[in-house]
């Protein structure tokens, strides 16, 4: 595929985000979703993990690995990413769909309002949460030090997401809408799946699930 065409999916499904959607009213289940990477190799592990309330304990995961099929541009991202996160999606075992899907990557706050939570929400059409470690666009005021206090991410006069302080005295992370869910809700949220850390347990299972899928995948190859 190339960069001119993945721009033009991107400006054409997000006119599909709902932004503004109640969300899920009480989160049972969560799916947590993220993507290892070998910058050697150009492999790439994705992983899903299942976690419910009120401990957020694992309840399934699934992982899927192989070779990124496009190129590492910022703000087209979910095309790298997706496929294996989709491929992952489908080995879980059917039943009912998770109440919320939060993704480590970015939704509003992007250039063309589709990160990687937007593509992963409007595809499977469930409510979905981007959090990021990073900023990625926007200007935004550190929020107070206090566990649960946020400032606005601003970008073209939009506020596309907020920083978001997760735990007292340690550095914020950034949330913002991916689909079918709106700010105040997300928020809510991704605090309620911070009860310790900084990063949302679905990020941390996440991560440490695609890391052993990507490190397995290297010994396969070898």
């Amino acid at each position: 595929m190339r960069i001119e065409d993945a721009v033009a999916i991107q400006e054409k499904l997000r006119d599909q985000v709902d932004a503004v959607g109640p969300g899920p009213r009480t989160v049972r289940t969560v799916a947590g979703f993220d993507v290892a990477y070998d910058t050697a190799t150009d492999r790439v592990a994705g992983a899903v993990v299942l976690l419910a309330a009120p401990d957020w304990r694992p309840i399934g995961h699934a992982t899927a690995a192989g070779r990124a099929a496009f190129p590492y541009v910022p703000g087209l991202l979910s095309f790298r990413e997706l496929p294996s996160l989709l491929d992952a999606w489908a080995e879980l075992p059917t039943g009912n769909p998770p109440d919320l899907l939060v993704c480590d990557g970015y939704g509003l706050v992007h250039p063309r309002r589709f990160g990687l939570a937007c593509h992963l929400g409007v595809t499977l059409d469930l409510p979905t949460v981007g959090v990021a470690k990073t900023p990625f666009i926007g200007r935004y005021r550190r929020p107070g030090e206090q566990r649960g206090s946020w400032s606005p991410i601003v970008d073209g006069g939009d506020t596309v997401g907020r920083a978001l302080r997760t735990q007292t005295g340690v550095k914020e992370v950034f949330v913002s809408v991916g689909h079918g869910i709106d700010l105040d809700t997300a928020c809510r949220c991704i605090l309620d799946l911070t009860p310790r850390h900084r990063l949302p347990e679905t990020t941390r299972a996440a991560d440490r699930l695609s890391r052993r899928a990507l490190a397995a995948g290297r010994l396969a190859d070898r």
